[in-house]
């Protein structure tokens, strides 16, 4: 059981996992993979389950999961633990996908 939100646990696939996101897009999950499996991190991906079961369609929207179980998105990027694979720590907008370089000279707090 997570202490609060931010950081949630689950068994994706059989596996117990730290949650990095859920219901996020396939374009996501390739960014957020590509980016957590160059600092190391074995990510797992299944589908989100659909909220409506009415059209038994399959899902559209996954959920990421890491198996280091201390990891924490808000501490990672806040913490500086993250980095692209050209050299720059990720940034908060960079993780959300605002930026397509990480801009890692300017802090968090003076980005506008």
């Amino acid at each position: 059981m997570a202490i609060n939100k931010n950081h949630e646990f689950e068994d994706l696939d059989a596996i117990k996992c730290a949650i990095v996101e859920k219901n996020v897009s396939s374009e996501r999950v390739v960014f957020l993979k590509d980016l957590l499996s160059y600092n190391k991190y074995e990510v797992v991906i299944v589908a989100s389950p659909s909220d409506k079961m009415e059209n038994s369609s399959p899902s559209t929207t996954f959920t990421i999961g890491v198996t280091d179980l201390s990891f924490n998105p808000i501490n990672a990027i806040f913490g500086r633990l993250l980095h692209t694979p050209d050299g720059h720590i990720v940034t908060l907008s960079y993780w959300q996908q605002k930026e397509d370089v990480s801009d890692d000279s300017v802090p968090y707090f003076d980005h506008r």
